[in-house]
């Protein structure tokens, strides 16, 4: 895709399912990527895949629910590779359960990762893209923001918020030619998933409806999802911004 080579993305959560594809792909189209997650033996693994490839990236362990380690983060990987060009906001963590019966510690363990981290990612990573005059964002929400899912509610609540800051930010940046979209997930065949499933009859009843309920009818894989993060971060979509992307298999098609 037009304008990715030579940029430099940062990808957070970048040694999951999703992430690590996001990686590799924003690799192969010649970005240089730096490799965001908490785990950092996962993240120079990723890198190590990349390099082998050919391509050019780095690992940066960083702890989203902080925002001290993210500016950290963030000033490393600038200092090493340059001016970030790209910032995904790939990043999620989730447990599956009735909103009844969860209690506040598990919701500021879903808010600090999914809301706040990105709030830091933004703040931190922001700030130069403006004074440049240019960037792409893309975040990386859930279908769930859109339509609900049961047992995820905070997660939702989550990703509703990304959505409509995602919105905001694209509004407030426009004039400094940044660009922010945001691509929704359907239930995708993930680490994730699996936990949010469950193990057992219980997971595979879950899977099995799911999948009978997707018009493709399979689970999205974590190699569906890079196509679409890398159009909106390419020169292809330089008049984009403001937009959600499902990617879903036809499992919603809202407007």
């Amino acid at each position: 895709m037009r304008g990715i080579k030579g940029k430099v993305a940062i990808v957070t959560g970048g040694a999951g399912g999703i992430g690590a594809a996001i990686s590799r792909r924003f690799a192969a189209e010649g970005a240089i990527v730096a490799v965001f997650d908490i785990n950092k033996d996962a993240a120079e693994a990723v890198v190590a895949g990349i390099r082998a490839e050919g391509g050019s990236a780095a690992a940066f362990a960083v702890d989203l629910t902080s925002q001290d380690s993210v500016v950290a983060a963030v000033a490393a990987a600038e200092q090493q590779l340059g001016p970030t060009h790209v910032l995904v906001n790939n990043a999620g963590w989730d447990h599956a359960a009735p909103f009844l019966k969860t209690d506040k510690a598990l919701w500021d363990k879903i808010v600090a990762v999914n809301l706040y981290g990105p709030l830091y990612m933004h703040h931190a990573v922001l700030k130069g893209m403006a004074e440049r005059g240019a960037g792409k964002v893309v975040n990386v929400a859930s279908d769930a923001a859109r339509v609900g899912s049961s047992g995820e509610a905070v997660y939702a609540y989550c990703k509703g918020g990304l959505v409509a800051f995602s919105k905001t930010m694209a509004r407030e940046l426009a004039r400094k030619r940044i660009n922010v979209n945001v691509v929704c997930p359907g239930p995708t065949d993930t680490a994730l998933f699996r936990d949010f499933a469950g193990e057992g009859e219980q997971g595979e009843k879950l899977k099995d409806a799911l999948t009978k309920a997707i018009p493709f009818g399979r689970l999205g894989q974590p190699d569906d999802l890079p196509g679409a993060v890398l159009f909106l971060a390419s020169d292809d979509a330089a008049f984009v911004t403001g937009q959600i992307i499902s990617v879903s298999g036809g499992l919603t098609m809202a407007g």
